[in-house]
């Protein structure tokens, strides 16, 4: 969604408002409750169809409002009975489904009688079986393994979902342990149900398995692939020794102007030590290790030659220290969950 009047932003809006998709009162209160005001390109173009329960298989860059899409679209057509679940959300990683979950509860904050739920691996299956047992929520939230188990196990039922939603689609079905339970769980799902799926890349060869599970969908693609960088962000690769990385990552703050800097490393371990480095220089580490990018630790830094009245992320420089993906151009997507913070800035990988 975007925010009226933001100059420079990577993410077009419409004229129109959220009111000319006729949603429900509730939603539209929710809506204005959380200071947006006009739809992004793809939420203007998905949400009338979504609404109307049409199969959607979308392919957007990071930003452009994906997860507010299918939530309002859900919410919209969500006609809650208790001890049913209507709604099945499924994506790759815990961290995600209580970030989809939270919009949710965001956007039906005025819908009390709406019941959202999460369950992931990694945490305890007994509690999410009580949760069931206690009474089903509408709307599952989670990853394909635990919702799989929890299904198996007779606990969660699936006969009564209406919407089946994948998010980071490309990230699941191309492994083939969680495509074959993402398969198995649609195959016990009703046969009459709005399928939607998700995901910021979309190659060829996956986009026939996506298809396979839907029915005359309505295929969208912002993505232009010599556009994927965003607007504002210049990114930068350098290939270095480990005992070199420490003097690079000096040499760098020193140079760069920036308000605020985050740096992601590869443990907690590193993420300890290079906090007390950076202790003994004129910037001012605060470490944080609670997994708040998936599986990377982030280090925040700020300078002590920024004035401490500027805003924290007018300029923010993004580096990560550790093993290079296979790609060199750093998947921003993880770097914008951290606050939505704008695309502007430097990267060095």
């Amino acid at each position: 969604m975007g925010k009226e009047g933001a100059k420079g932003s990577s993410v077009s809006t419409h004229s129109s408002g959220f009111r000319d998709f006729l949603l429900k009162p509730e939603l539209l209160r929710a809506i204005v409750d959380c200071g947006f005001e006009h739809p992004t390109e793809l939420q203007h173009e998905c949400i009338p169809q979504a609404i109307r329960g049409m199969d959607v298989l979308c392919q957007a860059k990071p930003g452009m409002g994906k997860t507010a899409l299918f939530v309002l679209a859900t919410l919209q057509q969500l006609e809650p009975v208790t001890g049913q679940v209507s709604v099945l959300v499924m994506c790759p990683t815990k961290q995600l489904a209580f970030q989809i979950s939270k919009e949710y509860k965001r956007f039906s904050k005025f819908m009390p009688t709406v019941k959202v739920a999460v369950f992931v691996g990694g945490l305890s299956k007994k509690k999410d079986m009580e949760v069931l047992k206690g009474g089903s929520p509408h709307i599952v939230v989670g990853t394909p393994g635990r919702t799989h188990a929890l299904i198996r196990s007779q606990t969660l039922n699936p006969r009564h979902i209406k919407h089946f939603i994948l998010d980071e689609c490309d990230k699941m079905v191309r492994q083939l342990d969680i495509l074959r339970d993402i398969q198995e769980i649609f195959h016990k799902t009703p046969k009459e149900k709005q399928v939607m799926m998700f995901s910021a890349t979309l190659k060829k060869e996956i986009r026939p398995v996506c298809t396979k599970l839907m029915k005359n969908q309505m295929e969208i693609s912002l993505v232009d692939e010599t556009k994927l960088n965003l607007y504002g962000l210049q990114q930068y690769y350098v290939k270095l020794k480990d005992n070199e990385k420490n003097r690079k990552l000096f040499d760098l703050l020193d140079t760069l102007k920036f308000n605020q800097a985050v740096v992601f490393v590869k443990s907690v371990q590193r993420c300890v030590a290079l906090a007390q480095l950076l202790s003994s220089t004129t910037f001012r580490p605060s470490p944080s290790t609670e997994g708040c990018l998936r599986r990377n630790v982030c280090l925040g830094i700020s300078s002590s030659k920024t004035p401490r009245g500027q805003s924290w992320w007018k300029q923010p420089v993004w580096t990560r220290d550790g093993h290079r993906r296979s790609q060199h151009r750093l998947q921003l997507r993880h770097s914008r969950r951290l606050g939505h913070v704008p695309a502007q800035g430097e990267a060095a990988i």
